[in-house]
């Protein structure tokens, strides 16, 4: 309600073709690609490349649309609708986490060579910055380019990348220099079809089965130096500034998944009877039900809040380490308590809450984990 304010009819066309996108070529594949703990990334990104999908607000001479940020919000809200978190988790890889870096810092070759066919959806992009040794943690990278002449040597592993085993190429961050501090790091467009490349293993989740996770070792990998992005030892402060597109992101799925998720409960709720009445009539279920609905509403409110900033070029970091925090924090207490109105049936795996349930715990994990959410703000708020 109310979303007339903010959203044209442009927008609601671009938001019905996504919709029935999301209807037709994702929702009914679903269950089959959880099964595999897999997604055929590049057919999917490929008829979304088709659509516009993939670059909403990227120039059109890279195949963007050239549109704003409310476009991209309606993209990001529409595969909230899917009915698991890791499709539109790989979805939001290629267009909020691998590219952005590429496109505000990339020269015009990796931007033809690499940003072109990801919006496209001829090359499927993942983001390499966690090792096994250094997650939140950016600064302990251990993963080292040393550069030689025309070419970076890559030497290292990342893990729990997601679309790592079906990349075609990886936004990768390395060390470029053994000095302390922020400097010593620089961003990299690595090709996964080169030699010395190697998926060491696809990772086996609790959660969002149906994307792929991988590690991934380099061992000597040869990169041309112009895959470098922007400036060597620049790459820390471009990836952080990526990290406030992926953290973004989360929100907007994270308050479609919230309400798709009620909407499961009320449903379960309306036709359980308990004791001669049906669930929905014990109040303390229905005040818990509001409750997430208001905590859903403000954090909908936030997010339209920063695409109003964002439009103004104002700076969101405050606002988006706020939104990520409150998206962790919301979906975990609310994916256990809609699971426990369901009861026993809650705890069966072919039930969509149970699915709800195991993917909304990454939320609060991926991304910079709540607790270093809370260190960022503490740190923006002066104390």
């Amino acid at each position: 309600m109310g979303s007339e304010i903010y959203f044209t009819k442009e927008h609601e066309m671009v938001r019905k073709a996504i919709r029935d996108f999301v209807n037709k070529e994702i929702n009914p594949y679903v269950d089959e690609w959880e099964e595999k703990g897999i997604a055929p990334l590049h057919d999917i990104f490929k008829k979304m490349g088709d659509l516009g999908f993939l670059g909403m607000r990227y120039d059109e001479k890279y195949g963007g649309e050239g549109l704003d940020y409310w476009y991209e919000l309606v993209l990001l809200e529409e595969i909230g609708h899917i009915r698991c978190g890791g499709i539109p988790m790989a979805i939001a890889v290629q267009t909020n986490m691998a590219t952005p870096a590429i496109y505000e810092f990339g020269s015009e070759y990796l931007k033809e060579k690499y940003l072109k066919p990801a919006v496209k959806g001829d090359m499927v992009a993942a983001i390499a910055v966690t090792e096994p040794d250094a997650g939140s943690d950016v600064a302990a990278l251990r993963t080292t380019a040393t550069k030689d002449g025309d070419h970076y040597f890559l030497n290292g592993s990342k893990t729990y990348i997601t679309n790592g085993t079906q990349a075609d190429f990886l936004t990768l961050l390395a060390r470029t220099s053994d000095n302390p501090g922020y400097h010593s790091f620089s961003l990299f467009v690595v090709p996964t079809n080169l030699p010395g490349f190697q998926v060491s293993k696809k990772l086996d989740k609790l959660g969002m089965r149906s994307s792929d996770t991988a590690e991934l070792y380099f061992d000597n990998m040869k990169i041309p130096a112009e895959n470098l992005i922007g400036i060597e030892g620049e790459g820390f402060i471009q990836q952080m500034q990526q990290f406030q597109h992926e953290r973004f992101a989360c929100m907007p799925m994270t308050y479609i998944g919230a309400k798709d998720m009620i909407e499961e409960t009320v449903k379960y709720l309306r036709g359980r009877i308990v004791f001669g009445k049906p669930l929905i009539t014990k109040q303390v279920l229905r005040h818990r039900l509001v409750k997430w609905l208001t905590e859903i509403e403000c954090l909908k409110q936030l997010t339209y809040h920063i695409v109003r900033m964002k439009m103004a070029g104002q700076d969101v970091s405050r606002e988006i380490s706020m939104g990520k925090l409150f998206s962790g924090n919301l979906l975990d207490e609310m994916a256990g308590g809609c699971l426990q109105m369901f009861g026993g049936m809650g705890f069966m795996n072919e039930m969509l809450i149970s699915r709800y349930y195991r993917d909304s715990k990454l939320i609060s994990i991926g991304g910079g984990a709540s607790e270093v959410m809370s260190e960022i703000l503490s740190k923006l708020e002066g104390f």
